[in-house]
């Protein structure tokens, strides 16, 4: 089965959260360092990985995504501080 993913980016004041899907994280994670993956990420200078989950089921993952996408930003913040404490650039 297809690995498939949901991850958060944030700039490097983390002020600004951005939750994507993809099936290929190291491919996306690229994109948006190289400013080509999404409008929002490129205007807000997002490129920084905090949090990410795996998944054996793509629609799993796109359920989570839309989840988190409906989260308020306090709790994302929880969320990513169980699992990374200082909000550190995560390497993938």
């Amino acid at each position: 089965m297809k690995k498939s993913y949901v991850y958060i980016l944030t700039n490097k004041y983390r002020t600004t959260f951005y939750t994507g899907v993809t099936a290929n994280l190291s491919k996306r994670l690229s994109e948006h360092y190289n400013k080509t993956a999404s409008i929002f990420t490129r205007k807000y200078n997002l490129s920084d990985l905090i949090y990410f989950e795996e998944f054996s089921d793509i629609n799993r993952a796109i359920k989570r995504e839309k989840q988190l996408k409906n989260w308020h930003k306090e709790w994302k913040l929880n969320l990513i501080r169980k699992a990374n404490p200082n909000l550190t650039t995560l390497e993938y």
